[in-house]
């Protein structure tokens, strides 16, 4: 039985294909079409389906999409239509954000609900010309079956049905769903159990947004820049904030209107310099998340009694508040969904959809690695050096001609294997250098393009991960901070951040050959098992994915060496 996955309401479209409760493939629609998040998440753009990504995801399986038994759309729109369910027709002004109407939250609803209610026939009949071939043959109505899943549980499933827990809590926060905005449930028996929710208006999400706006950068997009320059500045500002946002108890909070104006001066403009104002209020914003989410999980722990939680949902990326919960909390273990994003809502609406047409029968398949992306066979690869007229040689032993390089202060652009899915670069799309020099990191923000304040996260053998870093477990997917250990910090000053922390992640050699010989070479080379790992793009630019990608963004920018399959491209 095969379950299709689609996300494709707002933003970070993506599909995932799972077979017989076993994720066969996933990937996010911009690793096709280069363009970041795949769209903006406007009602306008709503009816645009990752098609580049379902054509990948049947492609990794060898079918069609008639052979598909079942599809799942992780939103529900029949949750917001109300008493419109069962119209024939909805009536859009032809301005509509010239009018005010007490029945939609938005005077937008009726195209975007529109849009999503005929998601079936937009997949049926509205795939380029290009991919037709895997879309040929079905209809909105057949062979496969439409499933509309509710967002908020997509993100749930792609916790506990993902986690490497028989039993745990969950929590979601994000943005927005249908109408909830955070949600909490309890995972036991193979069952799931929605326990409360807090709706709109009252969103974490929303809250982390409007700063993030406010402080000059793209929201949707860049609240993870906030995160960064909040280790910069002092929590001054968290009595104001705390007037705003409030823990009510029993689970549930409320976000009042906030004038970020009137509160904190003008807004600062794009491009500007960042003050230590800004920093300031990004440093309260964080501070009082924290505070929040710590009272809310606590909560959760008090209902269900579970030593485990798994947690998804936008907010859920924040790695530092990710660190809190599990430092100061009362579960044992945490575990967080790599693509805790929106992305990650179609892998939770696939898993969600095949378990219940299974049953609940023993599952199949937990998330011990996020490589379900697109991958490229060696003649392939060198098929694209020839036609692009670049030197290159096969290495003999890549690993170790690769930590000399690094050893040289070389920076390196990795390609290897199959594609991350989520946000983070993982070892297969990775740009990797040596942590030994704290000038490294300011070299690579300068490659990137990236913003000074921006720090780069270590990868550590997951063996020495203890050694490095303070109760430094396994950490394969970047979620978490971790103290980076006192007497180490002088090893690898690039990796620690300005207040002592690290995003780390693990790697055994299980998860990905290749990336884990590679960091223990440059271990036994330097005797440190470290290297800085950061995503192989550039500003603006979605990871690389192909071939063709990973030489365009090593062209145009001062990498020194591209590592690609087997071989080794130079610079002049």
């Amino acid at each position: 039985m095969y379950t299709l996955g689609i996300n494709a309401a707002y933003h970070d479209c993506s599909a995932c294909l799972v077979q017989d409760g076993i994720v066969v493939a996933a990937a996010e629609e911009e690793r096709f079409t280069r363009i970041k998040h795949g769209k903006r998440p406007v009602p306008f753009s709503t009816w645009q389906l990752p098609y580049h990504a379902i054509d990948y995801c049947l492609g990794e399986a060898g079918i069609a999409l008639a052979d598909v038994q079942h599809v799942a759309y992780s939103y529900n729109p029949w949750l917001l239509l109300g008493a419109h369910d069962g119209n024939a027709t909805l009536q859009l002004p032809l301005e509509p954000s010239a009018h005010v109407s007490s029945e939609w939250t938005s005077p937008w609803d009726p195209l975007f609900l529109s849009y999503i209610v005929n998601a079936p026939r937009q997949l049926a009949g509205g795939a380029p010309h290009h991919l037709r071939q895997r879309f040929r043959n079905v209809r909105h109505d057949g062979p496969f079956q439409w499933h509309f899943v509710e967002h908020h549980l997509a993100h749930e499933a792609s916790a506990f049905l993902a986690a490497p827990f028989d039993e745990c809590a969950v929590l979601s926060m994000d943005g927005r769903g249908e109408l909830a905005t955070t949600s909490y449930g309890f995972y036991q028996d193979r069952r799931y159990k929605r326990i409360k929710q807090v709706n709109l208006p009252h969103s974490l999400g929303l809250l982390y947004e409007s700063v993030t706006s406010y402080l000059g950068f793209l929201h949707s997009s860049d609240e993870y820049k906030v995160m960064a320059l909040a280790s910069f500045g002092k929590p001054v500002y968290a009595p104001l904030l705390r007037e705003v946002v409030h823990y009510l108890g029993d689970g549930n909070y409320e976000v009042l209107p906030a004038e970020w104006d009137r509160m904190f001066g003008p807004p600062r403009e794009r491009g500007s310099a960042f003050t230590a104002k800004h920093m300031d209020i990004a440093a309260s914003l964080q501070a009082v998340l924290e505070e929040i989410v710590l009272r809310m999980a606590d909560w959760l722990h008090e209902q269900t009694g579970a030593e485990n939680l798994a947690m998804a949902g936008g907010v859920a990326l924040n790695c530092v508040m990710n660190a809190r919960v599990r430092d100061r909390g009362r579960f044992k273990r945490v575990w967080v969904q790599p693509a805790a994003g929106d992305a990650g809502t179609s892998l939770g609406a696939a898993l969600w959809i095949d378990s219940e047409q299974r049953g609940p029968s023993q599952r199949r398949w937990q998330m011990d690695h996020a490589f379900l992306g697109p991958a490229y066979g060696d003649d392939e690869i060198e098929a694209f050096l020839r036609q692009a007229k670049l030197r290159y040689r096969r290495a003999d032993d890549l690993p170790g001609d690769v930590a000399d390089l690094l050893m040289q202060d070389k920076v390196v652009g990795w390609f290897q294997g199959r594609m991350e899915f989520g946000p983070r670069a993982l070892g297969a799309r990775s740009i990797l250098a040596s942590p030994l020099d704290a000038s490294m990191q300011q070299r690579l923000n300068q490659i990137k393009d990236r913003e000074d304040f921006r720090p780069v996260a270590p990868v550590v053998l997951e063996e020495e991960a203890a050694n490095w870093f303070v109760d430094g477990g396994v950490s394969p997917f970047m979620v978490f901070v971790y103290d980076v250990r006192p007497d180490k910090a002088d090893r690898i000053p690039a990796v620690r951040h300005v207040d002592g922390t690290a995003r780390i992640q693990t790697i055994n050699r299980g998860q990905n050959a290749a990336y884990y010989d590679l960091v223990k070479a440059f271990g036994e080379r330097s005797g440190v098992p470290v290297l800085i790992n950061t995503s192989f793009n550039t500003r603006g630019e979605p990871v690389v994915c192909s071939p063709r990608d990973a030489v365009e963004s090593f062209c145009s920018t001062p990498l020194d060496v591209l590592a690609i399959g087997p071989f080794i491209v130079d610079k002049p």
